[in-house]
Formats: structure tokens, C-alpha cells, sequence
């Protein structure tokens, strides 16, 4: 699963009608190391393809500033 700052702020969203009491903070902002281990685990576990995989790769390493 790629940890996008928005979906990881839905899904704190979506969880937080859960009945436990531990309090669950989405990260504000995620590393762009953290993104392509996330990209690759999708990739091996065939949520993206190759196609995608690169694609995705590529977007991230072009948009580091």
C-alpha cells in the first residue's frame, strides 16, 4: 500500500469510529524513501504492475526537489 498523506489521513479518518481508545496520527509527510519501499512492496505484491510500478517510480524520483 503506498502511504500517500491523503489516504493515510482517510484512513485515520475512516478508523476513527472505532471503539479503542489509542489515539492514531497520520504522518504529515512521508519520505520519498518511504514511498518507493511502499511502491515496491505493491509491485511484489501485485497491487501495481510493472508498468505502473515504473511510472509511479519515476513521477516520485522527478518530483524530489
Amino acid at each position: 500500500m503506498s502511504t500517500n498523506p491523503i489516504i493515510a489521513a482517510a484512513l485515520v479518518a475512516a478508523l476513527s469510529g472505532c471503539s479503542s481508545t489509542e489515539v492514531v496520527r497520520a504522518p504529515l509527510e512521508v519520505s520519498i524513501g518511504q514511498q518507493l519501499i511502499d511502491l515496491k512492496k505493491a509491485r511484489d505484491n501485485g497491487v501495481l504492475s510493472a508498468s505502473e510500478y515504473d511510472s509511479q517510480r519515476r513521477r516520485l524520483i522527478d518530483n524530489v526537489q
